[in-house]
């Protein structure tokens, strides 16, 4: 019997259902349904672009989270190794309302919720042999003890294994402090090979902030990481190694939805670095998905498969019959 094929990315986090509005939340209206979490909205467009991705998480034993897990498998990610918690714990949920242009005021209930009650003993199983990248995010050691326990012990097998480690900062005001994130980030920090940061972000894993970005990415170069992202929204990105500083501009689209950009840009970006692209490569590719997000609703609705990455080189009004 053939041994199954071991995901090229493993990763795990919080998916919640989101409700979205149309308008002010305080002047009531409909409601769109759908799930959004960083770590899976990174499976999603991982798996969209043909790649094989595993989802790791907790969901309630509820309508909710059979919607999570239901999306996930729709997508093409793996949910093998998620969990339904039977403690009562229910699903996390998220609130969104466009509130002026493309700003987006999200609300979170997720206090007690089945995926921040996520552990050790959740995750590591689907840390398969042959796994290339492991993906985390900030957030998840902001939900609880035993979520910032799995992350470390995540990111700790897989650097034992040489499976590389990609951390995304993805700094939540509203979860944590600055002082209580960078108390949890300076250890994943050590195990990561791949760092992803907006310019704001990068004091949150260095033992002294206040640094300015230059000095901060020689010293998180040199305890180790082998790549630093530096993601600047409207205005690309920038990667920086030891062998020197690529930037890329971001693709030119009329905005309509900014969340899920950065998730989106982390997708691109992971995708190049599986197909052996170069760095130019993969921060095209990078700012090309997040193009795709932030062009359309929704954490993940609108990003591209493959074949579509090309779209946005084509004419104003093209129709493609």
């Amino acid at each position: 019997m053939t041994a199954p094929t071991p995901p090229e990315v493993m990763t795990f986090g919080e998916t919640m259902a989101a409700l979205r509005a149309h308008g002010a939340l305080r002047l009531g209206g409909s409601l769109g349904l759908s799930v959004a979490g960083a770590e899976s909205n990174v499976a999603i467009g991982l798996a969209r672009l043909g790649h094989r991705v595993n989802w790791a998480g907790r969901v309630g034993a509820d309508e909710l989270g059979a919607l999570v897990l239901r999306t996930l498998r729709a997508e093409g990610v793996d949910t093998g190794h998620a969990a339904t918690d039977d403690t009562g714990r229910p699903t996390g949920l998220l609130l969104t309302e466009p509130r002026l242009g493309t700003l987006t005021r999200v609300s979170y209930y997720r206090a007690g919720s089945a995926g921040s009650a996520v552990s050790p003993a959740d995750v590591l199983p689907a840390l398969a042999p042959g796994t290339r990248v492991l993906h985390l995010t900030g957030i998840t050691p902001a939900l609880s003890a035993s979520a910032a326990e799995a992350a470390l012990a995540a990111a700790t097998s897989a650097r034992d294994a040489g499976i590389t480690v990609c951390l995304d900062v993805n700094y939540r005001s509203r979860l944590w402090t600055t002082d209580a994130a960078r108390t949890a980030l300076r250890p994943l920090l050590d195990r990561t090979d791949l760092l992803i940061a907006s310019e704001d972000e990068l004091p949150l894993v260095l033992e002294r902030p206040g640094a300015d970005e230059s000095e901060a990415v020689k010293s998180i170069l040199a305890a180790g990481v082998a790549e630093v992202v530096v993601k600047r929204g409207a205005l690309g990105a920038t990667t920086y190694t030891a062998d020197g500083t690529t930037d890329r501009a971001a693709r030119q689209v009329d905005a309509v939805d900014l969340v899920g950009a950065g998730d989106a840009f982390v997708a691109g970006y992971l995708s190049g670095l599986l197909d052996s692209a170069d760095i130019p490569a993969r921060l095209h590719r990078a700012v090309t998905t997040a193009a795709f997000a932030v062009a359309t609703r929704g954490d993940w609705e609108g990003l591209p498969t493959r074949d579509e990455l090309g779209l946005l080189d084509q004419p104003d009004g093209t129709t493609i019959r």
